[in-house]
């Protein structure tokens, strides 16, 4: 928009929605006739990397939607709701909402509201009609601005205001538009114009290039005219109020904040000090000031200050209290006298005077004189006091400015304040209600703007509410959003935002089936989720429901033609067939399939295979037959077991068979698994079958055991037992103790083998007799005979005297178990005292309670008595 008028491009051919089988041609197209608006404003705001900011996109997209409703004829007016043609005279807003309206309109709206304001000010301001209409005011129908009376529309004029009724027959001119450079001052009065063609709404912030310092002053940058003001995040350094310190903000706009540093400081007068800011080092203490005063004998009743206190008050020409009589002469420290006339100084309600003596101080506060007052309606008249106000209870009933609603405040004055219930009246609309206080003359129009906007929301433009049933969609050149959900959304052709369904695609399906071959048909797969027909206000009744994505409809069956094998799989057995014709056939060979043992093969005619692995069995799919061999496999390591299972694939299972085996001592039998067993070297045996303790074998020369470890083969050394043997004469009277390997030499020297030694000769007779053998033999054979006479004799001796002793003595130690312990028998005295206690306390309580049953009963007798005698005395 920033060209020429003179230069003009030819018009742009229209975008076709239809497909076309071309490849690139339509990405080069749609970018090519891309909106130029967007190309336009990038090159117009973008410099060496600043970008614009909010305020700057605001605009933009102000002007964008603008120049959108205008050329796609969308521009309505608020007052009417009609739309605006291009032949239409318009008046445009130029101070904040830049609203178009047609000009009649605006001129019809604005002598109404001028009118109605003058009337209100003749009405309460109690002007002159002339001066009220000549000062009279009216409102923009949109953004309330107040414009003058003087500035009622009444030209044509283009948006920029340079061309009085412009063309609207030129095709190349946007409408109500002049073509010519805008030219209008931009913001802030920079001293630069506007650079676009005349347009609609506000003019963007000024691109002219400048050279600007900072907020602080300390830097310098080239920028934007329009947002030349920045800062350069350092700190400000400017000097503060105080002269002192200096700004410790980063670098802002405006005037610096007050002095924050603390300090100590004195008041005014001098007397206190205090820690304070240095923004408020200068202040006044709660004490007064009480310095001398030049009299030298009053003081200074004036709080904290600063300066001269002044001279004395009292001191000069004095007048008594009302100021009748006057004194001069007199010192300042003499009391003052009144005069003794009536005081007559003028009482707070302005109209009477204080009827005291002279005195002292202030007069009364309220005035008391009684006077005869009107309320302020003037509908009650009555004497009260003049402090007082009268008011009376009447409503007033005159109408407001609205001209419906009464005024109904108690005793109103006659200038009713303005009305304050809402309007509620429908708008023109249709849709809202009027939300302004009730008024006089039409509504202004509804303020709210709807947006229009295409299918992905890029292009949109407002209009005013009440019109966007009658507008259609603006024409969006972006690309439609919606991806394709068939297999050909990488390579389909993309086509233009719009309503409703995409267009199907027309690629070819292509889509590979699970034999391998490609589906020919054209494209058949989901289609997205058409978008909703453009609507702004569906009716109540109709159910919107939400819409789905129409799934694709599957492949047909492949009807390629393939050779295929019988279901036995046989060599030279394959038939031509469909596809997608899954039945089976079988031939006449034999199955000769391995069976599972892997050791046979099937011997049935051919048959359709299982296949445990596969999900898709064939039905009638059928096992071969199943061996009922048993196993003739050998096992490793070899073993003398035969595998137990019927005849199988693979290795047999290990031999878990328990075979026994004894220790090499023989005193423990081990059961070992055999495969365990048999898995070991000869050695690996020998260390396992051991038991781990003593041999427990005799020794071949003598009686006593081997003393190594539990192994194999025959004990070692047994010449070299260690063990001692006593060892006697022939007579056994002597005896010594012996080495075993000694004893087996001294029976080898006397000529005999010591394993043919019985046990109990085994080293008797290897030490020779003495003389002491013979008596001591002598000795023992007389204490032989005398213990043979003594067991005789017991022998002969009845049961009876047998048993007795045993009984006497087993109850000797039955009562001797049985005698108490010393603690036993002191619990036994401490239960016995208990119970005697117990059953002495039970003696005194039975004694006192029968002691004073026997004095009740004995009242009660006398009492008894004593009635009888009575009731004879009556009788």
């Amino acid at each position: 928009m920033a060209a020429s008028h003179n230069h003009r491009p030819p018009p742009p051919q229209p975008l076709s929605d239809s497909d076309s089988d071309g490849g690139g041609s339509s990405t080069t197209s749609l970018l090519r006739h891309s909106d130029l608006s967007e190309s336009i404003f990038k090159s117009y705001f973008n410099f060496s990397g600043h970008s614009s900011t909010n305020a700057t996109s605001a605009d933009l997209s102000k002007i964008q939607s603008f120049l959108t409703s205008s050329s796609s004829g969308a521009l309505s007016c608020l007052i009417c709701l009609e739309r605006i043609k291009p032949s239409d005279p318009t008046w445009s807003c130029t101070s904040l909402c830049f609203a178009v309206f047609h000009l009649f309109c605006i001129q019809s709206w604005s002598r109404q509201a001028s009118d109605l304001a003058a009337s209100r000010a003749v009405t309460r301001l109690s002007v002159s009609a002339e001066h009220a209409a000549e000062t009279s005011l009216w409102n923009c129908p949109k953004c309330r601005v107040e414009y003058p009376k003087s500035l009622i529309p009444k030209i044509y004029f283009c948006f920029c205001g340079k061309l009085e009724n412009p063309p609207s027959d030129d095709p190349w001119v946007l409408p109500h538009s002049c073509g010519e450079v805008c030219g209008r001052s931009l913001k802030n009065d920079c001293g630069h114009y506007c650079l676009l063609l005349c347009h609609p709404g506000p003019c963007p912030s000024c691109p002219q290039l400048v050279k600007v310092s900072c907020f602080c002053g300390s830097h310098q940058d080239v920028r934007r005219c329009g947002f030349k003001e920045f800062s350069c995040e350092a700190r400000c350094e400017k000097k503060l109020d105080c002269g002192v310190h200096r700004c410790v903000e980063i670098c802002h706009r405006g005037d610096c904040p007050p002095c924050r540093a603390r300090g100590v400081y004195r008041c005014q007068c001098g007397k206190v000090k205090e820690e304070r800011e240095c923004c408020e080092r200068v202040f006044q203490c709660s004490d007064p000031c009480e310095k001398k005063l030049s009299c030298g004998k009053h003081v200074c009743e004036k709080g904290c200050h600063s300066g001269e206190c002044g001279g004395c008050p009292l001191q000069g020409k004095r007048t008594c209290p009302c100021g009748k009589r006057v004194y001069e002469g007199m010192p300042c420290d003499a009391p003052l006298q009144v005069c003794g006339a009536t005081c007559e100084k003028t009482l707070p309600c302005g109209y009477h005077r204080c009827h005291e003596r002279c005195h002292r101080g202030q007069c009364m506060e309220t005035c008391r004189i009684v006077v005869k007052k009107s309320c302020r309606c003037g509908s009650l008249r009555k004497d009260v006091p003049c402090y007082q106000d009268l008011t009376c209870e009447r409503k007033c009933q005159t109408l407001r400015d609205c001209g419906k609603h009464p005024c109904k405040r108690r005793c109103c004055d006659g200038d009713c304040p303005p009305c304050s219930e809402i309007c509620g009246r429908r708008l023109r609309c249709r849709n809202h209600k009027c939300q302004s206080p009730c008024h006089r003359g039409p509504c202004a129009p509804c303020p709210i703007m709807v947006t229009i906007a295409c299918a992905c929301g890029e292009t949109h433009f407002e209009v005013p509410c009440g019109t966007e049933m009658d507008q259609k969609p603006p024409k969006c050149r972006k690309q439609c959003p919606i991806q394709p959900l068939c297999r050909h959304a990488s390579i389909s052709k993309p086509h233009k935002c719009h309503y409703g369904a995409c267009p199907p695609c027309r690629l070819p399906c292509a889509e590979e089936y699970q034999c391998g071959h490609a589906c020919k048909l054209r494209c058949h797969g989901a289609k997205p989720p058409p978008k909703p027909e453009f609507t702004l206000k569906p009716k109540k009744k109709k159910i919107i429901q939400q819409s789905e994505s129409a799934p694709g409809t599957p492949c047909p069956p492949c009807p390629e033609l393939e050779w295929r094998p019988c279901v036995g799989q046989h060599i030279g057995a394959e038939r031509m067939m469909v596809c997608s014709n899954k039945s089976q056939f079988s031939c006449d060979n034999l199955c000769g399939n391995p069976l599972p043992c892997s050791n046979h093969y099937c011997t049935k005619t051919c048959h359709a295979l299982e296949n445990r692995s596969s999900m898709n069995q064939l039905p009638r799919s059928e096992a071969c037959e199943a061996c009922s061999l048993s196993c003739q496999k050998e096992r490793k390591p070899k073993c003398q077991h035969h595998c137990p299972r019927r005849c199988h694939p693979g290795d047999c299972p290990p031999c878990k068979v328990l075979i026994k085996r004894s220790c090499h001592c023989g005193a423990m039998v081990h059961a070992f698994e055999c495969i365990y067993y048999n898995s070991l070297s000869a050695k690996d045996q020998e260390t396992a079958r051991s038991c781990g303790g003593p041999c427990h074998r005799k020794m071949p020369n003598c009686t006593h055991l081997c003393p190594e470890t539990c192994h194999p083969g025959e004990c070692r050394n047994p010449e070299k037992c260690s063990k001692k043997v006593t060892v006697r004469c022939k007579c056994q009277t002597l005896k010594k103790e012996w080495l075993c390997q000694d004893v087996q030499a001294a029976h080898n020297r006397a000529g005999c083998n010591p394993s043919d030694v019985p046990k109990n000769q085994f080293g008797v007779g290897l030490i020779p007799c003495n003389s002491d053998c013979k008596s001591k033999v002598q000795v023992v054979e007389s204490e032989l005979q005398l213990r043979k006479s003594k067991v005789t004799e017991v022998k002969e001796q009845p049961d009876n005297e047998k048993s007795g002793p045993k009984r006497r003595k087993k109850r000797e130690r039955v009562v001797e178990s049985k005698e108490p312990t010393i603690l036993q028998k002191m619990i036994s005295r401490a239960k016995q005292l208990l119970l005697f206690i117990f059953f002495l306390v039970i003696l005194v309580a039975a004694t006192h309670y029968g002691y004073k049953g026997l004095l009740w009963l004995n009242d009660w007798m006398n009492k008894v008595d004593e009635q009888r005698q009575r009731s004879s005395r009556i009788r």
